[in-house]
């Protein structure tokens, strides 16, 4: 089930853009933050910054676009023939590459090694991507990433070339991990081989019976999983008692979409170095399609796995006490990749890696009863694309330590602290909770339920007030869209947030403000300092409205963020400071846009959702014809350029537009006479429209009354500047 996503209600502000400057969007690699994330096995290096012949996408904040999703809000395409070459960092023999392709395509891509291709091709395929939650308010279609892996057959050195070329189908590729694997390990002495009980190490044969009969078999000992593929087509239950062990995770592979399944156990169950690989095509929450469904028992252990193409890699319930998760990567899960679902006391996760979950990366829940004493540290965590990186549900004296969490998206910041119990009996946050030593890159999104924006860290008072300590020290906040720190009652109550204390925090690049606060209640800071800050230091307008205050405490060493954004009546844009950090960004991009009429998926934020290839069409035959974007304030709008697909299939034609603005959304005045623009493939099929100095809109509306081409409005991407 999705336990943070839904039912926020909007507060009292407008939406904030979600284009920002170029220089703001900063790839970072989890190698560049020493004290925070996991200890990995891999180094990864962004497509954007390798060479290519395909063309860049991004950077884009904008929910429902590729670039928004991808590690670093970059990407690079690739259509056929068309490559992009990696230096490869270190010694590897590995490669784990995170991709996307269009909806209903598959195909592979052809490996070269220092300019030789090599007989190993990588599938690629949509098939576990383009997930759609419509039962979640806010959510549209996501994942649209992927992580495919490969052996060279070969050793490569630092500084060798690895490229990637399309052969067919159009790849838009994110981040390659590249890894140096070690040969597969020897059976232990004593253990159960599953192999020795029937199974097929080939992965033909239904190896169910065989995994259950040698788990009987070495109870108090050790079940051994030779390298090879085995199919499991039902989950395993009474587990207890026993070690579950591979010859390694890129050796011995499970192929089920539900491992283990089981209310209770005695404990005593530790399972590693083997990789879970299920067939999750879509997010059904009634189903229990997770590596482990229920409990492993106290005292338990996973450390060493490969988890893959599940709903949910963890969803922990019963008695887990004293768990430990460490060392293992969880990859494009439809929902969460670990949820302590209640009742978890003395749970460790730490030093694991995920990538692209569809709610929250790693989630404690105190359902039924408090998590207490548990903790989340040294994670490293990129793409969730739905919801938080690390979300604290309730409990007892937990703590978030030395965490790195990048690129949250639509519905999440990079860490909340929250008191959102989505069901009772639900056990708010108590004792001290104590966040510490995390970086946030790119973290934070606007969430499409208020039109507001959620902070890279959030402490959220949503269902009750908060009244447990909250420690928040040594953190580093980089390039959030929008707010750094944010105080709120997302269930528009009014709840106080209180005994908040934010203790050493270096802030760079917020695109609005560093402290945003929207409840009652009362936080202290010491030593927080901010540089490049979009808008303002603080947003402090609790809501609803006349509910209370929320104090600030200084207590000595802050700097950089003293200033107060006035107007309670709107939200900041990103970069709407005076002067605007970069008076050449697009204004349109990423704004809600609405049209008279569209054709099937042709739909108005097509035109403003930085994609080239994609277009808005209007209804045909039914002239004239309104596109409009909001802007989201008032600008003194000098230029628009206007796009068709770049494509030689969209020939030359001329479309007879007018352009007529509004600062109000409702009475609009024309800006610009209907004229003919001609759009032409041999030119880019862009043309660009003046406007007179001193236009001044928030409304931008564009009707078109003719097209020689085709018989609607037609426009892939509508792009409004401040510069003549």
């Amino acid at each position: 089930m999705d336990r943070s996503t839904a039912r926020y209600l909007r507060l009292p502000a407008a939406g904030a853009a979600v284009a920002l400057a170029a220089g703001m969007i900063v790839a970072v690699a989890p190698a560049a933050h020493a004290a925070s994330g996991a200890n990995l096995p891999f180094t990864s290096v962004e497509a954007e910054s390798a060479t290519s012949t395909g063309s860049k996408i991004g950077p884009d904040y904008t929910q429902g676009t590729l670039a928004s999703e991808a590690s670093g809000r970059q990407a690079v395409r690739l259509t056929s023939g068309q490559r992009v070459e990696f230096t490869v960092p270190r010694a590897a023999n590995a490669v784990n590459l995170s991709y996307s392709v269009p909806d209903g395509q598959s195909g592979s891509l052809d490996v070269y090694v220092n300019g030789t291709r090599i007989s190993r091709t990588l599938p690629v395929t949509s098939k576990y991507s383009y997930i759609d939650t419509s039962w979640i308010p806010g959510a549209k279609t996501h994942h649209f990433f992927d992580n495919a892996r490969l052996l060279f057959g070969q050793n490569l050195q630092a500084g060798d070339k690895v490229a990637f070329q399309s052969t067919g189908t159009q790849v838009t590729v994110d981040v390659a991990d590249f890894e140096q694997v070690g040969g597969a390990a020897s059976q232990p002495a004593g253990s159960v081989s599953v192999v020795s009980k029937g199974a097929d190490p080939s992965g033909g044969g239904d190896s169910t019976q065989a995994f259950r009969d040698a788990i009987a078999a070495a109870q108090g000992g050790t079940v051994w999983i030779p390298p090879g593929d085995y199919r499991i087509t039902s989950s395993l239950s009474g587990v207890q008692n026993v070690t579950l062990q591979g010859a390694g995770s890129w050796h011995s592979v499970v192929h089920t979409s539900r491992f283990i399944d089981q209310s209770s156990s005695s404990g005593n169950v530790h399972i590693k170095d083997f990789a879970v690989i299920g067939e999750v095509t879509e997010r059904v929450d009634s189903n229990p399609d997770n590596f482990v469904n229920g409990s492993l028992g106290p005292g338990s252990s996973v450390s060493g796995m490969w988890l893959q193409h599940l709903k949910v890699g963890f969803w922990l319930m019963g008695n887990n006490d004293n768990l430990v998760v460490e060392n293992n990567r969880i990859l494009d899960t439809t929902a969460d990749g670990l949820n302590l679902n209640g009742n978890a006391r003395g749970v460790r996760v730490s030093d694991n890696f995920l990538r692209n979950q569809g709610d929250d990366s790693l989630a404690m829940w105190s359902l039924y009863a408090p998590d207490t004493n548990s903790s989340f540290e040294n994670n490293t965590i990129s793409q969730p694309n739905l919801a938080n990186g690390i979300a604290i549900y309730g409990g007892t004296d937990i703590s978030v330590k030395n965490n790195l969490v990048s690129d949250t998206n639509a519905l999440g910041s990079g860490i909340a602290i929250s008191n959102q119990k989505f069901l009772d009996p639900f056990s708010p946050l108590s004792g001290t909770i104590t966040v510490s030593g995390n970086t946030l890159v790119r973290a934070g999104a606007m969430n499409p339920n208020w039109n507001h924006p959620m902070g890279a860290l959030r402490v959220d008072s949503y269902d009750s007030a908060i009244n447990a300590t909250v420690n928040i020290t040594d953190t580093t906040i980089t390039d959030s869209p929008y707010s750094a720190f944010e105080f709120v009652s997302g269930g528009g109550q009014g709840y106080p947030v209180r005994n908040v204390n934010v203790t050493g925090a270096t802030v760079r690049n917020t695109g609005t403000v560093v402290v945003q606060a929207e409840a009652q209640g009362a936080a202290a800071f010491r030593n927080v300092t901010a540089t490049q800050v979009g808008v303002a230091g603080i947003y402090n307008c609790p809501y609803p409205a006349n509910s209370g205050v929320f104090a600030l405490t200084d207590g000595g060493g802050n700097s950089g963020w003293s200033s107060t954004w006035a107007d309670c009546s709107s939200w900041p844009q990103p970069g709407q400071g005076n002067p605007d950090p970069d008076p050449n960004r697009n204004l349109a991009k990423g704004r809600p846009a609405s049209a008279t009429g569209s054709q099937d998926v042709y739909t108005p934020g097509k035109a403003v959702d930085g994609d080239a290839n994609s277009y808005w069409e209007s209804a045909n035959n039914a002239f004239p014809q309104s596109w409009t974007v909001d802007l989201g304030s008032s600008y003194g709008v000098r230029r628009l350029v206007l796009k068709l697909p770049p494509s030689p299939a969209w020939g030359a034609r001329t479309q007879t537009i007018a352009v007529l603005g509004s600062t109000d959304g409702s009475g609009f005045s024309t800006v610009a006479a209907a004229k003919d623009y001609r759009f032409d493939p041999a030119s880019g099929n862009t043309t660009t429209v003046s406007l007179p100095s001193g236009t001044n809109l928030r409304y931008l509306r564009l009707t078109v009354s003719a097209n020689t081409g085709w018989p609607a409005g037609q426009f892939s991407e509508v792009e409004a500047y401040q510069t003549p």
